[in-house]
């Protein structure tokens, strides 16, 4: 099911950046893979459960879902892209996975109160909301009493350095001063300590518990992680976005030439820290 969101220049964006995020799928699969069992496992996502993935994507992590509820379970993947929850449809259709159905919906607007979901997931995704603590009320309102939620975004700065090369740079060549790293909707917006605690509370959650999670990157070479930035990274995208075509290659030379300090000799690794997010519907 698709709901119109029109002129929403968020949605544009990841409509923009939806097809690098697909067909970059196996990179993702492998760097978020044990981060992704973890989340599950947290909100004991099991046979036959009514589960809601929020910011779902191209559905790496809902096939996740859908394998572990099996056919007698089912899963509502939500995201503010149309292109992207296409593909994860398309997705979910070439894997059999027939009890997975999409929405196109806001996640701080999500309209699914009382819908009695057992148990609902957010991969990466609450980052972007403007007002998360929207998009955390809209989770659990969704939830029945006792359904369990579980996250993870990223950490903050200093345990996400290609993060924060890759956002200050874009920005020195754009012109644009670099803002708060902190600042609503960015990678990293969520990362300051104590925050997604925090937030969780606000939102009516009980039982809470945040923890750090390591999520290095794994790619053969440097230039394969940043042409799936390039691609798929909308936030770094719309910052370049402005420039002419050899403007932006200059910028994207020079990520690539920074970030190739985390080459090793069985290829490039770079440093990645996540929250775990967990949380019970009181």
């Amino acid at each position: 099911m698709m709901t119109s969101i029109q002129g929403n220049p968020a949605a544009q964006a990841w409509d923009e950046a939806a097809q690098g995020w697909n067909e970059h799928g196996t990179l993702i699969r492998h760097w978020l893979r044990d981060a992704t069992a973890a989340m599950l496992d947290s909100a004991q996502i099991g046979p036959g459960m009514k589960v809601l993935d929020v910011a779902a994507g191209a559905g790496d992590q809902t096939a996740d879902l859908a394998d572990r509820v099996g056919h007698s379970g089912s899963v509502l993947a939500t995201d503010i892209s149309a292109r992207i929850l296409q593909l994860a449809a398309n997705n979910m259709r070439a894997g059999g996975l027939s009890q997975v159905r999409t929405m196109q919906a806001d996640a701080q607007a999500l309209g699914l109160a009382n819908s009695n979901f057992d148990a609902a997931i957010c991969r990466l995704g609450l980052m972007f909301c403007a007002a998360p603590v929207l998009a955390l009320r809209e989770i659990r309102g969704a939830l029945a009493p006792g359904g369990r939620f579980s996250a993870l975004v990223f950490s903050g700065p200093q345990a996400n350095p290609c993060v924060a090369i890759l956002m200050r740079t874009a920005c020195l060549h754009a012109g644009v001063t670099p803002g708060d790293p902190f600042a609503p909707g960015s990678l990293l917006s969520l990362g300051r300590p104590g925050l997604m605690a925090g937030l969780l509370l606000e939102a009516g959650f009980a039982d809470i518990d945040v923890r750090k999670f390591a999520a290095p990157m794994h790619a053969a070479r440097c230039e394969d992680y940043v042409e799936f930035v390039r691609t798929s990274a909308s936030p770094v995208i719309e910052v370049l976005k402005p420039l002419g075509p050899q403007a932006r290659e200059n910028a994207w030379s020079d990520i690539t030439r920074q970030l190739q300090q985390f080459a090793a000799p069985s290829g490039w690794e770079g440093p990645n820290e996540l929250l775990l997010c967990r949380a019970v519907n009181p």
